[in-house]
Parts: C-alpha cells; structure tokens; sequence
C-alpha cells in the first residue's frame, strides 16, 4: 500500500525482528527504544487479547517528555513484513502530529487469523518482522496529512469480539499510551481473558458515561492491574471506581487548557482525591498527567502576566519609535535652522532695541 510519501520523502528505517513470537508477553509487546534524527522512538504490537481478532502495530514517542507544551510533527511508515511474498508486505504511512495526548499512531494491518497462519508470510518460524521509516516533517514540507485519521479502539462497548470498518482498517489512529509507568508494569497473576465488561454494568453508562468506555477500556489495556486489583471488589464498588477513572479520563481527554476554570480546577482535584484515597487504583501512571492539569491556574496566571508584560512591551516599543522618528525630524529641522542663522548673523551688527533712535545737532 504504497502513496505518494515513499516517492516525496527519505526515511530512516529501524528494523524490529520479534522471534518466539509466541513466547513473549504480547499483552506488552513493544521494541527497544531506536534514535532518528535525534528523537527516541518505540513500536508498539496490539495488545493480543482474547476479545481483539486483529494484529495492529503502533508508532510511540520515547523520549521522556511532560504531559504538555511539545509537538513533534512527523512523517512516517508502518511495515509488516510478508516474508514469503514481498509483493503481500503491508505499509501504512502517514503524516502525524505527537504530543502530550497523542504519543502513540498506528492502525490495523491484518486480522489474526491471518497473522497466525504460517502459509500466509507474516508469522514464519515463529518470528514476525516490523519496520518503521520515520522522517521529521519539517524535511518534507509538502507532504498531505493522511485522510482518515478517526477514533480507533480494540473493543466494541457492547461486548464480544471487536469489529473493524473498511476505515478503520486503512486509517492511522491515535493511542494515549506510552507513560514511563507502563513501560515498567508486570502482569504476575493477571488473567488476560478477564475484560471490563465482566466487572461493571457498560450499559448503565448512560449519556456522558458512554464516552468514558473506550477510554477505560484503553487504560485497562495498557495498565491490566486496574482490572487485577478490582476482582475481589463488590460490583458496586466497581462501578463506582471505574466510572470516576472514566471521568478523571474523559476530563483530561477533552478539556482543552484555555478553557480550565478555577471550578475545573476544584472539580478535577476533589474527584481525583477521592479517587486515589478510596478506588484501591495503582494510579502512578496518570498522576503526572492530573497534576499536569491542576497546576494550569498558576500556569494561566503566569501566561496571563506574560501578555500584559508583553502587551506593554510592544506598547512602549511603538512609542519609542515614533519619538525616535520625531526626534530625527526635529534633529533635521535643528540643523536647517541653524545654519539659517549662522548666515543671517553673518556682517549683521546688533543694536540696543531699547535705545532711542536720536539724531544730531551739528
């Protein structure tokens, strides 16, 4: 699936061969860190759950960088490696923008079934090869953002096994992931065949709480102790805990920074409060991301005095300028006048103005 970025731009190629595919932990699938042109980058694998019937790979910023305030705008490709028929290799490329809530782009590149079958190429003595050719976009101006780019997740809300559309499978999506947290986690005693929709009634998130599922089903993806932790819970209990992680969630995912009010403020750190001190939650991985937020008052306050100060600035600059300009004119004018006088004094013999005119007798 080849488009007009391979003929537009030179990449750089990192190459990932993951051998014992089927040894390794693929709910945490994802290589080494590699440099290209200075930034640190990771692949990610789907997360291979037994509710997930697709093979999706992702292309993740390393480098540690906070949860605001950096953009990195990139020009990339995704392969996945037909190893007996070169013609069967699968690429995704795209234009993307990084950032603090979107660290991660990838897409959908085969069904599992598919990727699992020896006789197709992908998966070949149990070793599987993945590519990614990175070029920053400021050395490729002129290439087009990707076309479909829309919300893309690995789970329908309403249970069984996900579906994907025929955008779905040519877009490249977002995935929030990649907090130094999770680059840690275990998963010791961890079912992966338990989901969320068998802890808490997904239906009953009625109006707003829709939004929160497939954020929470992100998180318990990337974060698995969230479910692990609420197993011996009533299911009340886990309700309530994971529609308040869903509204920390959801919060953060769509409240954008100028419009934080000091009730925001209040709102995010009081649910957030209750939500560490009571949910039974390992939280480490979001925290950064919540402090990030409740400290905007002071950031807006600071950003705020920076505008005035600037405005003042700029105000003050203006008027230097135009007094300098009139300074120069009347500098200009000074020196005509001058030499005006100098020639008008020249053979001109000054009187007493106060003296009488007078005349003579003799």
């Amino acid at each position: 699936m080849v488009n007009e970025l391979s003929r537009s731009v030179d990449f750089e190629k990192f190459s990932w061969k993951i051998e014992d595919f089927s040894k390794q932990n693929i709910m945490k699938l994802r290589s080494k860190p590699f440099k290209i042109r200075g930034c640190t980058w990771r692949i990610l694998v789907h997360p291979l759950r037994s509710d997930v019937n697709h093979f999706s790979v992702y292309l993740m910023v390393a480098d540690s960088l906070p949860p605001y305030g950096w953009t990195r705008h990139t020009v990339f490709k995704l392969v996945l490696i037909n190893q007996v028929d070169n013609s069967k290799t699968i690429e995704k490329e795209t234009k993307q923008k990084f950032n603090g809530g979107h660290r991660c782009w990838g897409s959908f590149f085969v069904n599992l079934s598919d990727f699992y079958n020896h006789n197709k190429g992908y998966l070949v003595k149990n070793s599987c090869i993945i590519e990614a050719h990175i070029c920053l976009s400021d050395l490729a101006p002129n290439i087009q953002v990707h076309p479909n780019c829309s919300p893309y997740h690995d789970s329908s809300s309403s249970g069984g096994q996900a579906t994907e559309t025929s955008s779905d499978r040519d877009s490249i999506s977002p995935r929030t992931s990649g907090s130094s947290a999770a680059e840690g986690e275990t998963q010791k005693g961890c079912s992966n065949s338990l989901t969320l929709r068998e802890l808490i009634d997904l239906k009953s998130l009625a109006g707003e709480g829709e939004a929160f599922i497939p954020l929470l089903e992100e998180a318990c993806t990337w974060h698995p102790n969230l479910i692990q932790c609420q197993k011996e819970r009533t299911r009340g209990f886990r309700q309530w805990a994971f529609t308040s992680l869903g509204q920390v969630l959801h919060f953060l995912k769509t409240k954008r920074v100028k419009d934080m009010s000091e009730e925001d403020i209040k709102h995010l750190r009081d649910l957030w409060k209750e939500l560490v001190k009571s949910s039974g939650f390992d939280l480490e991985w979001l925290e950064p991301y919540v402090e990030s937020a409740l400290g905007l008052k002071a950031y807006m306050e600071k950003a705020k005095r920076l505008k005035k100060v600037k405005d003042t600035v700029v105000g003050l600059e203006i008027k230097m300028k135009r007094l300098r300009g009139e300074l120069a004119a009347a500098e200009r004018l000074f020196e005509v006048s001058r030499r005006e006088l100098s020639e008008v004094r020249r053979g001109f013999n000054e009187m007493d103005m106060n003296s009488t005119i007078g005349y003579a007798m003799f």
